[in-house]
This record gives C-alpha cells, structure tokens and sequence, in this order.
C-alpha cells in the first residue's frame, strides 16, 4: 500500500522550536511510535520525523496534570463554575443560538442548558479552549508523564489520524494541557467517535462551528446512554449519619430509593423521583454535608469527566442558567 504523506495532507509546518527536555528523536519511545505509525497507518517516517522535530514538550503541563482541580474541595471546585459571569454569559448563548440548540435538543434529546453548561465548564463558551499546542501536550505526556503514557500514546495517534482526515495541521490547534480540544474539549479519541458534523460541509469543527460543537456534545450525552425527559440528581436530607455506610467511590447508581430511607434519607420536597437506581452522592463544606441522589442522567455527564464534583457543577450551573432564561 501507498504510504500517504503528511506533505500531501497538512499544510506547511511550523519552524522547530526548542524543546525543554532531551529531543523526542532521541526517545526510544519517541521512535517506536512512528514506526508504529508508519506500519499501521501508512504515514511517512521522514516526514514524522520532521514532525516531531518541531515538537515542543513543556514541563509546565506534567505539573498541571499532577495537581488537577477535581482534587479540589467542593465548596472551592464549585466557586470556580458557578459565578455570576458564568451564569449570566450562559443565558447569552442560549440567546444567540435559540433556535439550533432547540434543534439539537429535539434531535438529540439533551436539554439545552445541559449542553450550555458543558461548553460553560470546559471553555466558558469557547472564551478559554487552551494555550497549548494540542501536539505538545500529548506528545508530553506520552512520552514524558510515564503514569499515563499508554493512554496519552493511544490519544497522540488518534490526533494524527483526525488531523489526517479532516485535513488539518497537525502543529496548529490549540487546547488544553491534557490535548483536550475545541470548545467541547474533546480528546481526540473522542472526536473520532462522536464529533458531528451538523451542517453537513463535510467537516467536523469543535474549534469555531457552534452547530458542530452542540451538536458533537449531545452526540457525546446520547451514545452514552443519556435518557431523554429524565432527571439528572435531586437534593436528599438526612437524619443522622447512618447513610455514610452507603457511600463508595463507585459513580454507577447502586441503591434504589427504599434503601435511603432505611437510613433515613428522604428526598427534599418537591424533589421529582422516577423509576430507577441511584447513586448517593455526598458533598462536604466545612459545616454540613450536601446530598443528592444521582441518576442515569449523572452517571453519562461523568463520562465526559470522571468526577462527580465535574457532573454536579455542571448540573447546578444547568440549573441556574435555565432558571435565569425562563
């Protein structure tokens, strides 16, 4: 098979620029990858080369991703996303893309303000999409960052294959320290599986296509088993501790309602319940605990990120924002 070139594909590539460890040529693992590369996917080991000549590896990103801010308290994590600005620029969006988020919604199924407030967490509705190059960060962590270099590896070359099919310079987007990319900061694992090309122009923009990007993360919600007209948490109130001995790590709901109340845990009034297990979710300030119970619904937005403080926030600014719009 014809070898297909990165020459015939990207356009012309960035002057190499300095790099603050040793040069990836010189990692074994640096050129493991592109034989791999070329072996499996037909690239040009010249032109890899080159490619990854004019790679940047920062030390800065394997301080970030040793200190991420799901490690931070409740109270801290959830000042970060729910602020005024936050709120009020949400409702802006909703405002300026009425009609194709209720599009999308009734395509997909997803709420609107559910696929507002995902773009508000990640990238505060594209304001903050990332400041490094995607191809730095991956390569980094791949290659630097040994705790996660298979997956950082596996997601390096699923960037090179999205850059190869939708035509893009592999050394020109941008994004997070972890290669999240575009305003839904999807990895690029992620892209190739459900990004949506909603316009139908043939291409797949996260970066600047709001109907791309809407559309890419209600795909995201819908093929991970989100349940249309069904609620994500609810606000529980406790009497005592005994519901501690129901709490685990595990974000996948495994009680049912009868089993709260045998700790006397009831839903707070005028809280909706429908059928269905639930995850008893328990957030700490320093004088109280905040307990919800999660559903289906929570479960999927924790497959965006892995964190439940990640899914309530995105919930409680969901909420604030359809309550400021309505």
């Amino acid at each position: 098979m014809k070898k297909l070139t990165l020459s015939t594909l990207f356009f012309c590539l960035f002057p190499a620029l300095p790099a603050y460890s040793q040069n990836l040529q010189q990692l074994d693992t640096a050129q493991t990858f592109i034989g791999q590369m070329v072996q499996k996917h037909q690239f040009s080991k010249p032109e890899l080369e080159q490619l990854f000549s004019q790679i940047d590896t920062k030390e800065q990103i394997i301080k970030t991703i040793s200190s991420p801010a799901e490690a931070l308290p409740w109270p801290r994590y959830k000042a970060i996303f729910l602020t005024d600005s936050r709120i009020d620029n949400g409702v802006k969006f909703w405002r300026e893309n009425e009609k194709l988020l209720a599009a999308v919604e009734q395509q997909y199924g997803v709420p609107a303000e559910i696929l507002i407030a995902i773009i508000g967490v990640e990238t505060a509705y594209g304001q903050h999409t990332g400041k490094y190059r995607v191809i730095d960060a991956l390569s980094t962590l791949a290659f630097l960052y040994p705790p996660r270099s298979a997956f950082f590896s596996a997601e390096l070359e699923k960037f090179l294959l999205l850059c190869r099919s939708e035509k893009i310079n592999p050394l020109a987007p941008t994004g997070s320290y972890a290669g999240a990319m575009g305003m839904p900061q999807f990895m690029p694992s992620s892209f190739l599986a459900y990004a949506a090309d909603y316009d139908h122009d043939n291409r797949k923009d996260i970066w600047l296509n709001t109907g791309d990007v809407i559309a890419s993360v209600a795909n995201y919600f819908v093929k991970h088993g989100w349940q249309k007209g069904q609620p994500v948490a609810a606000p529980l109130i406790a009497q005592g501790e005994q519901y501690k001995k129901l709490l685990n790590n595990d974000l996948k709901q495994n009680l049912r309602l009868a089993e709260l109340k045998s700790v006397n845990v009831t839903l707070k009034k005028g809280s909706k319940f429908l059928n269905g297990n639930i995850k008893l979710l328990a957030f700490e300030h320093d004088q109280s605990t905040e307990l919800w119970a999660g559903f289906t619904n929570f479960y999927v937005i924790t497959r965006y990120n892995h964190s439940p403080l990640y899914a309530m926030a995105v919930f409680q600014l969901s909420q604030a924002i359809l309550n400021k719009h309505t």
